[in-house]
């Protein structure tokens, strides 16, 4: 399978409507108005994935000081999401995307490399959409730990 196409900063984000933990449906434009960090992750209740959600977790009230919102998606189905937030006390919207559409229109699921092979995946990516739904930052590829601290230092919060 070839490259899926990235966003690029300037971009308009992908619009889309996904359920959450809760079986709520949650919507990109629902952010209208305010910044929103979204970031991809290959599965719930997984090592890298639950530092990556206990980070943003512990950033959250920094980042909804500055105006800004987060939202994780990934293939998980709404109840192991909701498995997630529980045990791991996440306080923002993580979304279901089982048929991986919105992954595949952010760039976010292809081609990667794995333990030195190819594989067909989610690819860890991190977006912030700007208040006009505008791609302000657009990261491929970012490692799980350390990501967040890299990300407030690149947005200067």
């Amino acid at each position: 399978m070839t490259e899926t196409a990235r966003l690029e900063v300037g971009d308009k984000a992908p619009a889309f409507s996904l359920l959450d933990a809760e079986g709520k449906t949650v919507k990109l434009s629902d952010f209208k108005g305010r910044k929103v960090i979204v970031y991809f992750y290959p599965a719930a209740m997984t090592p890298g994935c639950t530092k990556q959600a206990c980070d943003f977790r512990d950033s959250l009230a920094e980042l909804n000081g500055a105006g800004i919102d987060v939202v994780g998606i990934s293939p998980d189905k709404p109840e192991k999401l909701a498995k997630f937030t529980e045990r791991d006390e996440l306080t923002f919207p993580l979304l279901s995307d089982p048929d991986k559409k919105v992954l595949t229109e952010w760039g976010a699921y292809g081609e990667k490399k794995m333990y030195g092979k190819t594989v067909q995946g989610v690819i860890r990516s991190t977006f912030v959409v700007d208040a006009n739904g505008k791609i302000e930052v657009a990261q491929y590829n970012v490692k799980a730990t350390g990501h967040v601290a890299k990300l407030r230092r690149d947005i200067a919060v």
